[in-house]
């Protein structure tokens, strides 16, 4: 499971005295309790492997938009930090899918549910999401779905 791999990659950073590593994978490690016991008060059960690629989607989005500010600012220490830390938490992320590919499983997404029109966006994103979580970015997912649904 990859809340295991987390757990011994801490080990390993704190064997290797890698004070970056170990920090982002506390966060990561911190993050995903959070996410957990949010989805406790909703009455579900701890999130799946599945679930956490997600989770690292959105931290990795987040610092994304964090290095483009920094790098904006001139603060060019602080962009670094950001992609050392999406480095590390992207080792845990299945290989993405080539611009080829995403296109093919939008094409397949497409007829499985036989969406003829924007108003079936959602059932084609659902589709994506459900098979390829974490293996694509569903935010240029979404406008390659809205083309191949427009066109």
């Amino acid at each position: 499971m990859l809340r295991d791999d987390i757990n011994n990659a801490v080990k390993d950073a704190m064997r290797a005295k890698d004070e970056r590593k170990l920090s982002t994978l506390r966060m990561v490690n911190s993050t995903i309790k959070n996410a957990d016991i949010a989805a406790r008060g909703e009455g579900k059960p701890p999130l799946s492997d599945a679930d956490l690629l997600g989770v690292f989607q959105k931290m990795i989005k987040q610092r994304q938009e964090s290095v483009e500010l920094y790098d904006k600012g001139g603060r060019a220490e602080l962009a670094a930090q950001e992609r050392e830390e999406i480095a590390v938490i992207s080792a845990y992320l299945p290989k993405q899918m080539s611009d080829d590919d995403v296109k093919a499983a939008i094409s397949a997404a497409v007829t499985e549910t036989g969406a003829a029109g924007m108003k079936d966006m959602g059932k084609v994103i659902a589709v994506l999401k459900a098979k390829y979580a974490g293996q694509m970015d569903f935010g240029k997912a979404s406008g390659l779905v809205k083309a191949a649904l427009a066109g």
